[in-house]
Parts: C-alpha cells; structure tokens; sequence
C-alpha cells in the first residue's frame, strides 16, 4: 500500500515499509539491452553458450541493471507526495551484490524508509533499506541503502 504525503506530515513516513513489489522476470533480451546501452558485454552477461560452462551455469543479470530497476520495482508501492514537484535519485550509501540473477529469475523489492530530513528548505532526503529477492532463492540479489530527494512545489 502506498503512503500518501505532503510537506507538512512526510516525517510520518519514517519507519513505513512498502508492500513487496510485483515480481519482474529478468530475461535475455533485457540483460543484452543493458549491456549494449552500458557497453559490457562480459560474455556471463551476453554469451549463454560459453556462460553454460562458467560456474553460474548460464548468463547473469548486470548487478547495475538490478539496481537500475529500483525505481521500477519500488515506484507504485512507497509514497505519493502531494503539491510535489519531484523525485530524484540522491545516490547510495551502500550497495551489496549478494548473489547473481540468472537468466530467467524474478525479482521483487521489500523496501523500508529508515531516516527522513529536510537538507534544504522543500527538499527532503529519504534513505530506504531496500533488499531485492530473487524467486525461490534463499539469499538476495541486491541489498542497497538508496537516497531519494523529494522536492515539494514553494507554497502558492
């Protein structure tokens, strides 16, 4: 369920985990694209004959493609801020790749807010716990303390 917030109140937010995401299929077609726009084509990436042989048995998803789909995953389940004018990446205070995503897994967000604040008057810092599971995998795939800024439109 997604939290709904305006200047006045986004402090409520902290502590607010949203609902797990959708699964979203990583295929090959997807994990080409990624390496033709980032221009890494590591053949675990992009080869399946010759990953086939490597010790993940097939191709592998990008760890960067995984964390670019953060705002896919998460995006309709965390917060809708009224009167705002944007939502931008702020950066990342840690990232860790637990473990690969084959060709053909699932993955899905779990995401907390674990610390909201104001840097600048209408611009607010929010720091999520997110860790991105992979379908019938014990570990994850990804955890990541992700930083958005939202910026609320001056008071009219």
């Amino acid at each position: 369920m997604m939290k709904i917030v305006n200047k006045d109140n986004i402090s409520t937010i902290l502590g607010f985990r949203a609902a797990p995401s959708l699964w979203f299929k990583i295929d090959q077609g997807r994990i080409d694209a990624f390496a033709d726009a980032t221009l890494d084509h590591q053949f675990i990436h992009v080869d399946p004959e010759r990953a086939k042989h490597s010790s993940f048995g097939g191709t592998v998803a990008h760890g960067l493609l995984i964390v670019s789909l953060l705002p896919r995953l998460i995006g309709e389940s965390l917060v809708e801020a009224k009167s705002a004018d944007v939502m931008l990446n702020y950066g990342y205070d840690k990232v860790r790749f637990i473990s690969p995503v084959k060709v053909g897994s699932e993955v899905r967000a779990l995401c907390k807010v674990v610390e909201v604040y104001e840097k600048n008057p209408g611009q607010f810092v929010l720091k999520l716990d997110v860790t991105i599971e992979v379908k019938g995998e014990e570990k994850p795939a990804l955890i990541i303390e992700w930083l958005i800024m939202q910026i609320f439109l001056p008071d009219s």
